[in-house]
């Protein structure tokens, strides 16, 4: 399936700037393109922003190699979609790509998931079973929410990926792999490290070449485009003819923070596409009004360097100051250690202001 293209004719020169400010533009509508070839897709990737830009040149840097890449983002940032397209520009790219959500699967289990077992290995072993790397010999392995893996398991995960060898569970026989590994997280590593929680030569293996992916809230420019994607396959899929979204629908859509990032934009449109009757896109902006999230106007730095300030702040406030750990700013913000404590240094937040 093709990526959406957008009509920007009625927009002035929103596509030369790459900001999205439209207020101002009285009725006017977006008019909406079906699916097809687009230069703002790349390898299923929506967006023209500088922002994403830079991940697809690391992207297109790496891909070629047979290196190890480490993912960071937040949840719903699209680490997957970033991780097939590595696959998919690399020499593996017949071979399998095998992925795994290592949060998803028990603890107890995850050791078998990841090297196999043999039979009567433990209870419930009843058959032979191969493991997640034996599944991707050969191609690419995208091991998910690494920061999940228990400590005891890490030595095992190190062993694998660096020597590119393990045993099932239950046998001595050494299996040998060629597997490509791509890791992500939305955690702080770092962070886990000082806490004893993650392993440090397990960080050093796996941060070979580390791309961090960006938030949507910065790289609003690529909401229209996204928007435009999502109505155009859903309203294909649900056989519905829509043609257009209101300026005040985009406007709201475009400034809204998305704390949930594409995911949650993506399910939000699913919604408006269901309630459309019509050919304009109908979207229950009362929802996004009324959250309590922020919501700022793209194009008045100064507004939204306020209201960044002011959410840091709040978080900082809710954490007693605390940066890192669990429950801390930077957990609670969804962001890096060291990028919250960059933001607090730009924006010139002293301890005094937020009364810890």
């Amino acid at each position: 399936m093709g990526c959406a293209t957008l009509d920007f004719t009625n927009l002035g020169d929103l596509a030369a700037t790459g900001l999205v400010n439209v207020s101002g533009l009285g009725d006017q509508q977006f008019h909406l393109e079906p699916e097809s070839s687009s230069e703002y897709c790349f390898e299923g990737i929506v967006g023209k922003s500088a922002a994403l830009q830079k991940v697809l040149e690391q992207v297109a840097i790496v891909a070629p190699t047979d290196s190890t890449v480490l993912l960071h983002g937040e949840t719903g940032t699209g680490k997957e979609l970033i991780a097939r397209a590595i696959h998919n520009l690399s020499s593996r790219q017949d071979r399998p790509f095998v992925r795994m959500n290592c949060a998803a699967i028990p603890s107890g289990l995850l050791e078998s998931e990841l090297f196999g077992h043999e039979n009567g290995a433990f209870t419930g072993a009843l058959i032979q079973k191969k493991g997640r790397f034996e599944l991707a010999d050969g191609g690419s392995l995208f091991l998910d929410e690494i920061g999940d893996i228990s400590l005891e398991l890490q030595p095992k995960l190190l062993r694998a990926v660096q020597e590119q060898e393990f045993e099932r569970l239950g046998s001595a026989r050494t299996i040998q792999v060629n597997v490509r590994m791509i890791a992500a997280t939305h955690r702080d590593l770092p962070a886990m490290i000082e806490e004893g929680k993650f392993r440090e030569d397990l960080f050093y293996r796996l941060n070979v070449f580390p791309i961090e992916i960006p938030p949507l809230r910065e790289r609003r420019e690529d909401i229209p485009l996204l928007v435009n994607y999502f109505v155009s396959k859903l309203s294909q899929r649900m056989r519905k003819q829509i043609t257009s979204v209101s300026r005040r629908t985009m406007e709201v859509l475009t400034n809204h923070s998305w704390r949930g990032n594409v995911r949650e934009l993506a399910n939000f449109i699913e919604r408006a596409v269901i309630l459309t009757r019509g050919e304009e896109l109908e979207v229950p902006v009362n929802e996004l009004a009324t959250s309590s999230e922020t919501i700022v106007a793209v194009g008045t730095p100064s507004t939204f360097r306020q209201a960044e300030s002011s959410v840091i702040i709040n978080a900082l406030r809710a954490s007693s100051g605390r940066i890192a750990g669990k429950g801390g700013a930077a957990e609670r913000l969804g962001l890096k250690r060291t990028t919250l404590q960059n933001k607090i240094r730009r924006l010139g937040i002293a301890k005094a202001t937020c009364g810890y």
